[in-house]
């Protein structure tokens, strides 16, 4: 599995904590091991100009998902194919704001986004009540397991 971070945001941020986020929610997703994402942090400037060009809509948001190979998430038995899962575009200049408003860390409004983007690549949605229902439970799960893992991993 090639998962790609790149930070381009000027602003620093535990990209060990994103990678370890990663492998979680792909295991738990049953993605293969196989399979590539890439996750691109960028400045409020830079999601502008993607929000306007890609949703028509102004300003910068907080992620954006460009799903490739609109993989889906797989079983313990039949795991997602290799393939392109796509790209996740993540501004932690937002995130930052949010986390405030939300009174958790920046780190923990990244990780969610994060999270959110991948569930997007993996084909959720929440334009609609149910959809809405089942992406945000969904991504509860994962996080409540990753943060729980992440208590339970030793420490250098």
């Amino acid at each position: 599995m090639t998962i790609e971070i790149t930070n381009e945001s000027g602003v620093a941020v535990d990209e060990t904590v994103l990678l370890r986020l990663m492998e979680y929610d792909l295991a738990e997703l049953h993605v293969s091991p196989d399979a590539d994402i890439a996750i691109l942090l960028v400045d409020e400037g830079a999601m502008e100009a993607l929000h306007v060009q890609w949703m028509d809509e102004p300003g910068p948001t907080d992620v954006l998902s460009f799903p490739m190979d609109e993989l889906r998430p797989g079983t313990e038995d039949q795991p997602t194919p290799a393939g392109l899962l796509g790209d996740i575009v993540l501004c932690p200049q937002v995130a930052e704001t949010q986390a405030l408003a939300a009174k958790h860390s920046t780190m923990d409004e990244l990780v969610m986004l994060t999270t959110h983007g991948l569930l997007h690549l993996l084909g959720f949605d929440h334009a609609e009540p149910e959809e809405e229902r089942e992406m945000f439970g969904l991504q509860n799960e994962l996080l409540v397991g990753f943060h729980s893992a992440e208590r339970r991993r030793p420490r250098a």
